[in-house]
């Protein structure tokens, strides 16, 4: 029987993907195991000539994509999606061996990939239009065309899920893609491109092209061809992006960092609270950035709400992705463990009282505890992502008190709100600055929400039946009627 490390390493290549074909280099980029460090392959260092050429493939395959038959795209997004499922199990041990997040969780996030793909086949076909009289006596008709070839940008933290985001809704519009996918996370990228491939996309509407980030995004920002881009990642990086790509005035699409609060009033439920505070914290080993950064809860219940936190963290299981019961897998990198001992002694240093956890972890390497803290001041993480397993609580006494801090951020992605009452639920839920809030829930994300935030979160929204509004352009037709 095939182990789930096997079935992974056998949809693993080294590889990128220019008009269909396979594109080595001579110059490489090793992936490892963030659990072990152990090098488990590499991928090509490409550069601005591979780039170019991949953006060719892309406009090339344009005219005859965006003018196919949106029936047709929509069953090739179907049938790709059934390749998918197919391969669940090898694509989740792919994406955790190269990210390190528990088999299981891997397993979730390609169900949850996986759900855009079928999502967007039901979009392709409610591409619909509009008629209106015009006061001229004309009769205008509107039309939602592909808006042309997008550069799309993905993070590591999720590599299955960010992708068929973005290609579902692309593909659904007619438009054709150059997908840069992370250096850290490159492999999970390419093998669902290979699955599309064998459900019948057509070459060159999927181009993946992997190498220093800086170097393709400049490619891809300064092209003329390229009419879109969509970037998940970094404030930053998003920021220079949008720079970049002001001279071509492209359509861009940004979700960006968070720092989300979740608050929790007296009247919640506390164990339940706590239980989806684990929930929507601690996947990916805190890596999202969806994640509760910093939790507030009423001044009564406060220590309460930390004691059975503590308790559910504590029993949360470290490890490698394939190890039994595993809930926490690595950090991806050394440098992610530096910030999360940065943000915990910071809090350590204003008074915060450490419940559970508080350093890395006995096994070494990129592992870090599952720490809970109370107390202390917020300011930090209004400013900055943890993006670490790390939950700092903080006290507060009033409604308003905690909606200011709430929105004294210059994010605002995401945010959580726990209370038995329907009008404070609405109330705040309205308040907040954020794209998204959940109510008496950790877990936000479905592919038939819209995802996306507000200030420096970024702009535009992905999933939805609102997803597909960034791949198209609304045409008019006016007639002159006789």
């Amino acid at each position: 029987m095939t182990s789930p490390r096997d079935a992974g390493l056998k949809l693993l290549r080294e590889h990128a993907l220019i008009a269909g074909n396979p594109v080595t280099g001579a110059s490489r980029i090793a992936v490892d195991d963030p659990a072990t460090g152990d090098v488990i392959g590499h991928v090509p260092d490409l550069g601005a000539a591979e780039t170019e050429r991949a953006i060719t493939a892309a406009a090339d395959a344009f005219p005859d994509w965006s003018r196919s038959d949106p029936h047709a795209r929509a069953q090739i997004l179907r049938d790709w999606a059934a390749l998918v499922d197919e391969n669940t199990d090898g694509l989740a041990a792919l994406m955790a061996l190269e990210n390190g997040k528990p088999f299981a969780e891997a397993k979730g996030e390609v169900a949850y990939a996986n759900g855009f793909l079928k999502w967007f086949a039901g979009e392709a076909e409610r591409l619909l239009g509009e008629t209106q009289d015009s006061p001229l006596g004309h009769l205008i008709l509107t039309f939602r065309q592909a808006v042309g070839p997008c550069a799309l940008i993905t993070p590591w933290n999720f590599p299955a899920a960010m992708l068929t985001r973005k290609l579902g809704p692309a593909f659904a519009a007619g438009c054709t893609a150059v997908v840069k996918p992370a250096s850290q996370t490159p492999f999970t990228a390419i093998a669902l491109a290979e699955l599309a491939d064998r459900a019948g996309l057509p070459k060159g509407v999927l181009n993946v092209v992997t190498g220093d980030a800086a170097t393709i995004g400049g490619v891809l920002t300064a092209s003329p061809l390229i009419r879109k881009l969509s970037f998940t990642g970094s404030t930053p990086v998003g920021r220079k992006l949008a720079e970049q790509c002001a001279p071509t005035l492209k359509r861009v699409s940004m979700e960006l960092g968070g720092a989300a609060p979740l608050i929790v009033f007296t009247d919640a439920d506390l164990e339940h609270a706590a239980e989806e505070t684990v929930k929507g914290k601690f996947r990916n080993a805190g890596q999202t950035c969806v994640c509760p950064n910093r939790v507030y809860v009423e001044a009564l219940v406060a220590a309460e709400y930390a004691r059975v936190l503590a308790e559910k963290v504590a029993a949360l299981t470290v490890g490698g992705a394939f190890e039994d019961g595993v809930k926490v897998g690595p950090l991806i990198e050394d440098k992610a463990l530096d910030k999360v001992e940065a943000h915990l002694a910071a809090l350590k240093k204003d008074g915060a009282k450490v419940l559970t956890g508080g350093g890395r972890h006995e096994r070494g390497g990129r592992f870090f505890q599952p720490t809970v803290t109370l107390g202390g001041d917020d300011a930090l993480f209004r400013e900055e992502e943890t993006f670490g397993p790390l939950v700092p609580v903080f006290p507060f006494e009033s409604e308003d008190e905690v909606v200011a801090k709430a929105n004294d951020s210059p994010f605002g992605l995401a945010s959580y709100l726990f209370t038995r009452d329907l009008d404070r639920a609405m109330r705040i839920g309205r308040r907040i600055e954020a794209g998204m809030c959940g109510v008496n829930t950790g877990l936000i994300s479905t592919p038939v929400a819209p995802f996306g935030g507000v200030k420096q979160s970024g702009y535009g929204r992905e999933g939805s039946v609102h997803g597909i509004d960034e791949y198209v352009d609304v045409k008019a037709v006016t007639l002159a009627l006789k």
